[in-house]
């Protein structure tokens, strides 16, 4: 499982995704958040799939893209890295290292 805590800047609002890598070869996602924008799109994001997720080679492009284009209102929300992460990071696709945005 991963678990990933997101506090995404200038709006205070923190977001947390829990990733489970399930049985269907599935990433299962559980995200609460302060924001009611991600809260709603959460409940399209409950299920994704990790190879979809971590490449635009697919054709179809990834799913969280997809759905923050229809529900965000802010294009550089870091939630949703935070959530393409937590998904690689259960599926093993990747390692459970923090990201970081500095600003000089």
């Amino acid at each position: 499982m991963a678990k990933a805590k997101i506090f995404a800047g200038n709006c205070n609002f923190n977001t947390t995704v829990e990733a489970l890598m399930g049985d269907d070869m599935q990433v299962h996602l559980s995200i609460s958040s302060d924001c009611p924008h991600i809260t709603k799109m959460a409940e399209e994001m409950k299920i994704l799939d990790p190879f979809r997720e971590m490449s635009f080679q697919s054709g179809e492009g990834p799913k969280v893209f997809e759905v923050m284009t229809k529900g965000c209102p802010h294009p550089s929300c870091p939630v949703f890295s935070g959530i393409l992460r937590a998904t690689e990071v259960a599926a093993g696709l990747a390692l459970p290292t923090d990201m970081r945005i500095t600003f000089e």
